[in-house]
């Protein structure tokens, strides 16, 4: 699951939720208990109930470094191709391998034991007085979009490690082991892929088997980037990089809202139940070009004007499904040969749509696919291609995690609220080891 926040100024109080989180294996149920000496006392394996002045004390003895946590921020921030304040860290590139050479040594640093995987998945583990027990994870990832802000992502990895100081701070002693991992391009930037890293880890098989062929748009393949990075070294099989059912008891994921609620409402933290179901549908049309002087209006078949029709026909849909959980994004249209005196012979798009509700999502995408149909059909067009790239199930949120996150917010005095996300982050992949 992932926990929201609204601003910087929130960071300091939603890593001490994080903190209290990161004391979780799992909600024992005694009506009469507190709940979050339940979790500390389930995850550190103290009796909390019996006189121990250093447990008792532990939650308020807890102190979040805020200095040097915004110094790692910035500092990372630096790993860029594109100038400050914006960030652009795209996977594999010399600034991403220098990124992740950072966020190892402060792994190190905490003394966590780092490894990595095939494709570049990064783990610090703090290793627990019971390690045979399934640990307990948290993170996110550090890649950026081309001109994205410093927060997305970071302050889930870099305030896990903070995280993890805190307790050694204090003195705690977890039973579980407490793991943070940097998950590898949660953003699709370079493949198209979102959330690749994560995907992997969750098996799926057919991402694993896709990327062996898989070029960007410099027709560099996904194998030769990662072993310029220093990954996928031995063979082409990525299979390793599945992770086995049960590897994790729980999973917390630290985020920036990427909204308006949480600040709009002045809300600290947002605990979020659902994290929305996406898919994303490639589009190509193509017809005749010709110059925009000689042929006439009557005798034209444009790509451009049916791409055009279809984004405003995915408005449409989206508009009409009967909930404003629905949600749809023409975020690419490009046009070929793309000069003004030109027809467009061919058009691409790329259409993203979002809902809680799987069957309603898939029943827009199946309305946008007639639509294109039709579009092509009546401007004597062709549709090339109608893929669906992904199309991914929603995730709910573990009850038992959620009620751990609550408690730790009412232990602060956090104002918080109950919500689902629209933004999907690895989160959406994690779920599935429960």
């Amino acid at each position: 699951m992932s926990l929201r926040f609204c601003n910087s100024h929130s960071l300091y109080h939603l890593l001490l939720v994080l903190v209290i989180f990161c004391s979780i294996s799992a909600i024992y149920a005694k009506a009469n208990e507190d709940p979050t000496i339940r979790t500390m006392e389930a995850f550190s394996g103290y009796p909390i109930h019996e006189s121990n002045s250093f447990v008792t004390n532990l939650a308020s003895s807890l102190s979040v470094d805020t200095e040097t946590l915004q110094k790692r921020i910035d500092e990372l921030s630096t790993f860029s191709d594109t100038p400050a304040p914006s960030v652009t860290r795209v996977l594999y590139t010399e600034n991403d391998v220098l990124a992740r050479s950072y966020i190892k040594n402060l792994m190190g640093l905490s003394g966590l034991s780092v490894r990595e995987d095939a494709v570049g998945n990064i783990f610090g583990r703090w290793i627990g007085n019971e390690a045979v027990l399934a640990p307990v994870a948290t993170g996110s990832h550090i890649d950026a979009i081309p001109y994205s802000g410093k927060y997305d992502g970071v302050v889930g990895v870099l305030g896990a490690i903070e995280a993890i100081n805190v307790l050694k701070r204090s003195g705690f002693k977890p039973r579980r082991s407490l793991e943070v991992i940097m998950f590898t391009s949660e953003e699709p930037t370079r493949y198209g892929i979102s959330c690749l890293g994560s995907r992997l880890l969750a098996g799926i098989e057919s991402l694993a088997k896709d990327l062996t062929s898989t070029v960007d748009g410099q027709n560099i393949s996904f194998l030769d980037a990662a072993r310029s990075a220093g990954y996928a070294k031995e063979h082409n099989d990525l299979s390793s990089v599945f992770l086995k059912k049960g590897s994790y008891s729980a999973f917390v994921e630290l985020h920036i809202e990427q909204g308006p609620i949480l600040e709009e409402e002045g809300t600290s933290i947002g605990i979020v139940t659902a994290i929305a179901a996406p898919a994303s549908i490639k589009v190509d049309f193509e017809g005749n070009g010709g110059h925009a002087g000689a042929v006439l209006m009557p005798n034209r078949n444009d790509a451009g004007l049916a791409a055009s029709e279809l984004a405003l026909a995915v408005e449409k849909h989206v508009l009409e499904s009967g909930s404003i959980d629905t949600v749809g994004t023409v975020g690419i249209l490009e046009l070929h040969p793309g000069a003004i005196n030109s027809i467009p012979s061919k058009s691409h798009l790329e259409i993203d749509t979002r809902d809680i509700d799987e069957k309603r999502r898939n029943s827009v995408i199946e309305k946008i696919r007639q639509s294109a149909i039709t579009i092509a059909k009546n401007r004597g067009v062709t549709l090339s291609e109608f893929k669906i790239v992904n199309q991914d199930p929603p995730a709910l949120s573990e009850k038992s995690i959620i009620e751990a996150v609550e408690a730790a917010s009412k232990e602060l005095n956090l104002t918080h609220k109950f919500m689902i996300s629209r933004a999907y982050h690895d989160s959406l992949f994690m779920a599935r080891y429960r």
